[in-house]
């Protein structure tokens, strides 16, 4: 079971992907993302990657200042969740799938899924 500090990284990442999407989905260009996200959650571009990279944990006070910000109920970034109807072995393959594709950029993007289509 992942520590609080794992969690709430986790979440973070799960909201910054729903964020992009968003913005791409609206025709926002990628470039500048990061930099905004950080703006809605009121931190420095410099702070949000260390959170997003695990190197600066979330406490308490940031984690109630993420969730208004995300509009998201209290105790949201704090909850453990999980895909549905798979094994604990795939699970924590998509998890680690999931936290490589989302710590990387786009040249790692693309390799990972190379390495994934080699297997098909």
């Amino acid at each position: 079971m992942p520590d609080l500090h794992t969690i709430r990284k986790n979440n973070l990442l799960t909201a910054f992907q729903a964020f992009a999407e968003e913005q791409l989905g609206a025709g926002i260009p990628p470039k500048g993302l990061d930099q905004s996200f950080a703006l809605l959650l009121r931190v420095s571009p410099a702070a949000l990657s260390g959170h997003k990279s695990g190197k600066r944990p979330i406490g308490d006070r940031l984690t109630s200042q993420f969730e208004d910000a995300l509009g998201r109920p209290k105790g949201w970034l704090s909850e453990e969740r999980e895909p549905e109807g798979l094994t604990p072995a795939e699970q924590a393959l998509i998890s680690s799938l999931l936290n490589a594709h989302r710590r990387t950029n786009a040249e790692g993007r693309r390799r990972l899924k190379a390495l994934i289509r080699d297997f098909k």
